[in-house]
């Protein structure tokens, strides 16, 4: 998503060259072909001139491990270059947007000071959200979930191999075929393992799906939410309040952290995906805002450390069945958080900040190079 967001940006600044040039750096470059990098981009700029991409995956920039450069030419001649990151989640950025002002939609970037105005003003997470966003901000959700919901449709009805040499079979139909057999939790665990299973499949098929927070993780929090919204009767705008609040918990923590794969490994995206699951969850059930951040932070704090190995580059293994395991873990997270009375001893913020330096001291091998890992077990590519 953020390579195709540059193209078209890149696309606007230099319509009238006569080709372009891609160079792709780091983890981008590394995994760039799994991940339908050159597709995406491709399809942008193909459409006006011929293109070049360069993979350049030894040549990590200081800035983030996801670098591309965009160069337009007209004969031997650059006319125009730009140098931007993706930097996860699909959002672009680059030292000098980094610097440049910027509108802050909240007012406070900590769960600790937003639970607090919270209890002090007798509100819950998704009204700070509308105080914030404002009222249109639940037609933009509303279409969140229509997308979210038409996604594990497609994905439960879709069967065949998935695309990128690996042979995976898609599984979310027979998931959910077998969960109509069973009863009580094991349907139920079932079902939310078909879900996320689904999306995850679209994902890995190239299917549109929602980032939440990042596509490597969609299949998480629609899985959570989709389950609670078909095996109970929660009003139409009750989800909606529950994607406000794990919209604002994947905010603080890529505000103050990384959702990148690239930077901190897995746990910014799989992490942070059971952590909003979890808080949405939670909320669900009626949990207080202590109860909610108590559960986001064991969904986070449980993926310390996971790290980013995609075998052959492919958002498929482990990926897909990260997303139906964390969906799970969610759903338990927000069980225990539900269960207590919200009083424990490690905060969501404090969480944020270890996951911050943990992801950091992992070696590159074990943040989306493929170099490491599984990845670098397994070359059926």
């Amino acid at each position: 998503m953020g390579p195709k967001k540059a193209a078209e940006q890149f696309a606007v600044r230099c319509a009238n060259a006569e080709r372009y040039r891609v160079t792709l750096y780091g983890s981008l470059a590394a995994t760039g072909k799994g991940h339908l990098t050159d597709v995406a981009i491709l399809d942008v700029l193909e459409k006006i001139a011929p293109t070049e991409i360069i993979w350049k995956a030894d040549t990590v920039l200081p800035y983030h491990p996801n670098g591309m450069l965009f160069e337009g030419l007209k004969g031997d001649e650059v006319v125009d270059k730009w140098l931007i990151f993706s930097v996860g989640g699909g959002a672009l950025a680059n030292e000098e947007s980094q610097e440049s002002p910027k509108q802050e939609i909240y007012a406070m970037n900590t769960i600790e000071e937003i639970k607090a105005h919270c209890q002090r003003e007798g509100k819950t997470y998704w009204e700070y959200v509308e105080d914030c966003e404002g009222k249109e901000i639940w037609d933009y959700l509303d279409k969140v979930w229509t997308v979210m919901c038409e996604t594990i449709q497609r994905g439960l009805n879709n069967d065949g191999v998935l695309p990128g040499g690996l042979k995976v079979a898609r599984k979310a139909s027979t998931y959910y075929v077998k969960s109509q057999s069973y009863t009580g939790s094991l349907a139920s665990r079932a079902r939310i393992y078909a879900y996320a299973l689904a999306v995850a499949e679209e994902n890995a098929s190239g299917g549109v799906v929602v980032t939440a927070p990042t596509c490597g993780s969609c299949g998480v929090l629609p899985a959570v939410i989709y389950h609670m919204a078909t095996s109970r009767e929660f009003l139409r705008i009750r989800i909606l309040r529950a994607l406000a609040t794990a919209g604002l918990f994947g905010n603080v923590v890529k505000t103050n952290s990384s959702i990148s794969g690239a930077e901190v490994g897995c746990q910014g995206e799989i992490g942070v995906a059971c952590a909003m699951a979890a808080a949405a969850a939670c909320q669900l059930f009626g949990g207080t805002p202590s109860q909610i951040e108590y559960a986001a932070e064991m969904g986070l704090e449980h993926h310390l450390g996971l790290t980013c190995d995609p075998v052959c580059g492919l958002v498929q293994v482990p990926c897909i069945e990260r997303n139906a395991v964390a969906a799970a873990r969610a759903f338990d997270a927000n069980t225990y958080a539900t269960l207590s009375d919200g009083q424990h001893l490690v905060t969501f913020d404090k969480v944020v900040r270890v996951m911050k330096e943990t992801g950091l001291d992992l070696p590159s091998l074990y943040r989306e190079t493929s170099e490491g890992g599984l990845a670098k077990r397994y070359h059926e590519c």
